[in-house]
């Protein structure tokens, strides 16, 4: 996915460690306060990085406040989830990555339909407003709302 990665949690340091090693995350901070993790963020965040976090917990909430990206587990406290942008419905890490890939795709195809509404436009306006009636083309004004209403 092309992440880095951190682990910054309130857990004691063999737990953390051995969780990090488990899945892969090479970057571990453990026995954080709330106000360390808002710092790491802060911190990663100065390095000119988006930041995303995840957290369930009334200890993650000020941290998900200061995420670019707040993403809260579903299944956690009101408080993470009120703190949160992103709201995941079930307590599965992997739904992170899918959330990752499901706005990456919706952004892209709002970025095409742009694309398509500019080309629309561009032709569709200046034909309507009469450009091509010395050739002969006219557009009558319910065309022209059929065809905006088709282009939605």
């Amino acid at each position: 996915m092309g992440a880095e990665v951190w682990m910054v949690t309130g857990d004691n340091a063999r737990v953390a460690r051995s969780v990090a090693r488990e899945v892969g995350i090479a970057n571990v901070s453990a026995e954080a306060l709330p106000g360390d993790k808002v710092s790491r963020i802060k911190q990663l965040q100065a390095e000119g990085k988006t930041v995303a976090m995840v957290g369930d917990g009334i200890n993650d909430s000020p941290a998900l406040s200061q995420a670019d990206i707040g993403i809260a587990i579903g299944t956690g406290t009101d408080v993470a989830v009120e703190a949160a942008g992103v709201v995941l419905m079930r307590d599965s890490l992997l739904d992170v990555i899918t959330a990752f890939h499901l706005s990456r795709a919706t952004y892209a195809r709002i970025r095409l339909n742009f694309v398509w509404a500019f080309g629309f436009n561009a032709t569709g306006i200046p034909i309507a407003a009469g450009v091509l009636v010395p050739a002969g083309v006219i557009l009558p004004p319910w065309a022209a709302g059929l065809a905006m209403a088709l282009s939605s």
